[in-house]
């Protein structure tokens, strides 16, 4: 009989693209993948609590871009399966930094293959391509924005600058690999884009849409429910204000400390009974303990 830890644990991992059981993260001992165990990216990838929030924030942050939005409106099933489209996203992420060289490479250049196939017109009547590389950087940017931003918040808020700095041009190579150009690489790159990308940002029913079908997207259990709901008020907390007020979110204080407090109780039970992730299995193929 499987303890009250290893059930939670097998819930999580329903949500985690490791679920789908394509790849092999443990599998050929020795081999670093794109990045290996002493990268920065490797540290902040490797904490599931905080990913998972981050995970939710950039989501919502790149359906702000019309094109963006378009793309994932016109040509997946996120309305039928959101779990099916978080569990992909978690997919890539984790056997592009975890993985092993080839399945890193082999799944870059499927994405590629697939993102040629998405093409359109957005709902401002623009045309649009997955594989333009504008689009491309955005949703990049946003997805690491919002990943470095739960890792700072809710793991290590002690991070240096220079470790940052480090993150960024760590995950660019994916990104420049999957055909983005122009990618930020720095922390005050990153801000100085987003800043530039506002402009051509927005929220209207669609994007409101996609929001509630995340907020009612059904847990994998009763007992999960909460645990979720915090996790989703958790990742629009997380969003920078200005895109909050787009969504129509505007938090006082004491709920902001409210969520960040129940935020960070979840992440310490999580911690507690997720043990066998990516980055466990990727650090034993290393033949590294972990503690």
């Amino acid at each position: 009989m499987l303890s009250l830890r290893d059930r939670i644990q097998q819930q999580v991992f329903r949500l985690n693209g490791l679920a789908m059981n394509d790849f092999d993260l443990s599998q050929p001992p020795g081999d670093p993948g794109l990045y290996g165990p002493d990268s920065t990216i490797w540290q902040v990838h490797g904490d599931f609590s905080s990913m998972l929030c981050g995970g939710i924030s950039a989501l919502l942050m790149q359906m702000l871009h019309p094109q963006a939005l378009a793309g994932v409106w016109d040509h997946s099933t996120f309305r039928e399966d959101m779990f099916g489209r978080l569990r992909r996203t978690s997919q890539f992420i984790a056997v592009t930094t975890f993985g092993n060289t080839a399945d890193a490479h082999t799944l870059i250049e499927r994405v590629k293959r697939i993102h040629l196939k998405i093409n359109g017109v957005d709902n401002e009547g623009n045309a649009y391509a997955a594989s333009d590389p504008a689009l491309l950087t955005w949703v990049h940017v946003a997805e690491t924005s919002r990943f470095l931003a739960a890792h700072l918040r809710y793991k290590n808020p002690d991070l240096s600058l220079q470790e940052q700095n480090r993150y960024y041009a760590e995950a660019a190579r994916v990104a420049e690999a999957l055909g983005a150009r122009q990618v930020p690489k720095t922390a005050d790159e990153v801000a100085a884009y987003l800043t530039a990308m506002r402009p051509q940002l927005r929220c209207d029913e669609r994007t409101r849409e996609v929001l509630n079908i995340l907020l009612q997207t059904p847990a994998p259990s009763w007992q999960a429910r909460p645990a979720m709901r915090t996790m989703m008020m958790a990742g629009i907390e997380l969003l920078p204000e200005w895109a909050q007020q787009q969504f129509g979110f505007d938090f006082p204080g004491w709920r902001r400390k409210l969520i960040q407090q129940r935020m960070k109780w979840l992440a310490a039970g999580l911690r507690w009974c997720v043990r066998r992730g990516g980055y466990y299995r990727a650090m034993k193929r290393m033949g590294r303990e972990v503690c």
